[in-house]
């Protein structure tokens, strides 16, 4: 079996020195860049050759941001980012950015290691999806939320939402568990399909992304009920 090809993107060369030495004895190749321009001529060089990018934010020459805003115009290649500022990790995980995971410095090594196959994983199950089953009807609604399970589609109150894969992934838990209570280690098993390691920001932000695409007021959801301590659910009568 060929060995995997990831881009490290990191401009503090110490970190670089850890991280790059440790995933090639786990079985990777490794692509070095020390900033931005460089992360993107990589990029553009390789073509379809990268399985991962390894993306810090805070890059001389080319912010992270824009690379990640780069990458996405062209590929659906699995980036995951590397950071010290949850605003920025916020942005990247949004719409228009696209990010699929992310780590807060300082990180664990396994953890990383873990991370990075869990994407990669991910990634060759969406490019190679199993056959779907036949349903009957392949539309739920719940309250004023039409969910097409089929194309992906949803609608509230009659006009379109654009939700992001994992936003998509999380709302298809809970409308087909109306009213169950998940955590958010459930959540993260279920839609990210990985050990949760209790990082709870990023379970935090595409929640509060989803409240923001579906209900009128977020600060007040309809929808996405917070039980404190506890988790999530989502609290709509069938229609």
């Amino acid at each position: 079996m060929s060995r995997q090809r990831l881009l490290l993107v990191e401009d503090d060369r110490s970190i670089s020195e850890m991280v790059g030495p440790y995933l090639e004895k786990e079985g990777f190749d490794l692509t070095y860049a020390y900033d931005g321009l460089e992360a993107e001529r990589l990029f553009t060089e390789a073509g379809p050759g990268f399985d991962l990018i390894i993306l810090d934010l805070m890059l001389p020459h080319r912010s992270g941001m824009d690379v990640l805003q780069t990458i996405r115009a062209r590929s659906l290649v699995p980036v995951l980012i590397l950071s010290a500022k949850d605003g920025d990790v916020d942005k990247a995980l949004g719409l228009g950015f696209g990010a699929d995971d992310y780590l807060s410095k300082p990180f664990s090594l396994i953890e990383l290691t873990a991370r990075i196959k869990a994407a990669i994983r991910r990634a060759n199950y969406i490019s190679h999806p199993v056959e779907k089953e036949a349903v009957e009807d392949h539309r739920i609604k719940l309250g004023g939320l039409v969910v097409d399970m089929e194309t992906y589609e949803v609608q509230r109150d009659g006009e379109a939402v654009k939700l992001t894969s994992k936003e998509f992934g999380i709302l298809k838990l809970f409308v087909t568990h109306p009213g169950k209570v998940f955590t958010k280690a459930q959540i993260y098993a279920s839609v990210w399909n990985d050990h949760y390691y209790g990082d709870e920001n990023i379970i935090n932000v595409h929640m509060r992304r989803l409240r923001e695409k579906l209900e009128v007021d977020p600060s007040a959801p309809r929808y996405i009920k917070t039980l404190w301590g506890i988790g999530y659910k989502l609290e709509a009568e069938p229609v």
